[in-house]
């Protein structure tokens, strides 16, 4: 095995899906002569060719149509979005007709596309290049939402998502693109989707998070344990559909939740979360369930965009704060 970042975890796992798969076609603005921008199609227009590594125009809304149109052939689409922020055109698409080919054809066809796109600050990117807007997404029913957090989950995770007969849009955490690294075996085996990973286990209080926010939220539990505070890190991955169990089970036993999320606070994931806590989990509580976001305001331009997504030192204060209960 070899040391990868994130994006060529990705870059792997295209192209294994390609070369496993033809009907596996890729396509988005400037992800064939230039790789995209982050890169993340690096060389797959030399390995399989202009007839499934396609440049399109700047129209994303045609984008989106165009996988829809794919799936329904039976082809398997996997379109980039360069940024989250350009994902609002696609939303027509997605809610009315990606998502509901499997109901509004009783079965007989799925829509089998992956849409891949950027998200979330710390790279000082301009305006609508680091948003947040997985809680949009989700609350489209029949789409998939999936949010990996390292190199090895970016791979496996989106194996499986390209495998899967129904529509996905993958966030990929941009500030993780570049750094850490870590070993990724391009050996085609998918992770399961719908599940959590529990990165770390702990029985004072559980924090939970996805994409880039657990690199933070590990840090926090790690520098707690100092003081004796032993923190379960919860790696929810795939947003929806979620894997409660996996959560519940955890605050059950630590009777302490801490949700960490880079959206900003109002509507975002982690108020659904903290909401079935509460319904399913309230006589185990010893403690408010917290949640920790970014603010709601439009992400600041770079000087303040770190005050903005909250780092290791408001994780490790909630830890703190949530533990003072007794």
């Amino acid at each position: 095995m070899t040391d990868h970042c994130l994006v060529e975890a990705v870059n792997l796992a295209l192209a294994r899906a390609m070369s496993e798969d033809e009907d596996v076609i890729l396509l988005g603005e400037d992800i064939a002569r230039n790789g995209g921008v982050f890169r993340a199609t690096d060389g797959l227009l030399d390995s399989f060719g202009e007839d499934r590594v396609i440049d399109t125009p700047l129209a994303e809304t045609a984008i989106a149509g165009v996988c829809i149109g794919l799936a329904a052939e039976k082809l398997r689409p996997v379109a980039e979005i360069q940024f989250s922020g350009f994902l609002y055109p696609c939303i027509d698409q997605l809610a009315n007709h990606a998502s509901r080919f499997r109901t509004r054809t009783r079965g007989r066809l799925t829509c089998p596309m992956v849409i891949r796109t950027p998200s979330g600050g710390g790279i000082h990117a301009p305006e609508h290049h680091s948003e947040s807007m997985e809680a949009m997404l989700i609350n489209i029913p029949g789409i998939r939402v999936v949010f990996p957090s390292s190199p090895q989950r970016a791979y496996g995770l989106l194996l499986s998502a390209i495998r899967d007969p129904d529509p996905v849009v993958f966030f990929e955490p941009t500030r993780l693109y570049r750094s850490p690294k870590e070993r990724v075996e391009d050996n085609g085996q998918g992770l399961a989707l719908d599940c959590c990973f529990i990165l770390k286990s702990g029985a004072d209080v559980t924090v939970i998070s996805w994409g880039a926010m657990l690199k933070e939220a590990m840090a926090a539990a790690l520098s707690v344990e100092a003081e004796g505070i032993h923190a379960e890190v919860i790696d929810v991955a795939t947003l929806k559909p979620i894997d409660f169990g996996t959560i519940l089970n955890s605050v059950r036993k630590t009777g302490r939740a801490i949700i960490v999320q880079e959206a900003p606070l109002t509507g975002g994931f982690g108020a659904e979360i903290a909401a079935r806590i509460a319904e399913h989990a309230i006589l185990s509580l010893l403690a408010p369930v917290r949640r920790l976001a970014a603010y709601d305001i439009v992400m600041p331009l770079p000087r303040l965009e770190r005050h903005n997504i909250p780092d290791e030192q408001r994780i490790t204060a909630a830890i703190r704060n949530i533990m003072s209960y007794t």
